[in-house]
């Protein structure tokens, strides 16, 4: 793959039922995040445009795999997970290493860290908690974790708005 390509971005739903909604907001700004790194290359990907930052569109794409891997995969289901892009020696390697993997390699894990993510939700209800709980007090429950990537997704989509701008000019969502 020389440059990113363009994936189609669902619509989130307007209306309806809970879980169908934090579904279709998650599915959106997943696609947002690949929507803001189409037709750009590796070189262009791993440009760090804003100089007092590490980050990077490459690095933000690395990071919320990552971020899935954590939230979904470790501490909801409690899996034992080999995560993508960590190494003890830079707790934010996702955003600094950007040669430990191909461009093909971090699209198709991101890819299938979104699809497992959803495999390991399904059929779950939001109030589950989780299996590994982390530094808070109370384990937190699916719902929050919806939230939460949610939040986590539209942040970086925003840093992606910007980055993508200062690359090459192009705007809009």
């Amino acid at each position: 793959m020389e440059t990113m390509p363009v994936f189609v971005r669902p619509e989130p739903l307007a209306r309806g039922e809970e879980r169908p909604q934090l579904d279709s907001w998650l599915a959106y700004y997943r696609a947002t995040l690949l929507r803001k790194c189409a037709g750009l290359s590796l070189e262009a990907l791993s440009q760090r445009p804003v100089p007092s930052s590490s980050m990077s569109l490459l690095g933000i794409l690395r990071h919320m795999t990552f971020v899935e891997q954590v939230w979904f995969h470790l501490r909801f289901a409690g899996h034992d997970v080999a995560l993508f892009y960590q190494r003890d020696d830079d707790p934010d390697a996702d955003f600094h290493d950007l040669t430990s993997a191909t461009l093909d390699q971090v699209v198709a894990n991101f890819h299938r860290t979104c699809e497992r993510s959803d495999d390991v939700v399904g059929g779950h209800e939001l109030e589950e908690l989780v299996k590994v709980p982390g530094g808070r007090r109370e384990p937190v429950d699916l719902r929050w974790i919806y939230l939460h990537m949610i939040e986590e997704y539209a942040r970086h989509c925003g840093h992606a708005d910007l980055f993508r701008e200062l690359i090459d000019g192009t705007v809009g969502d």
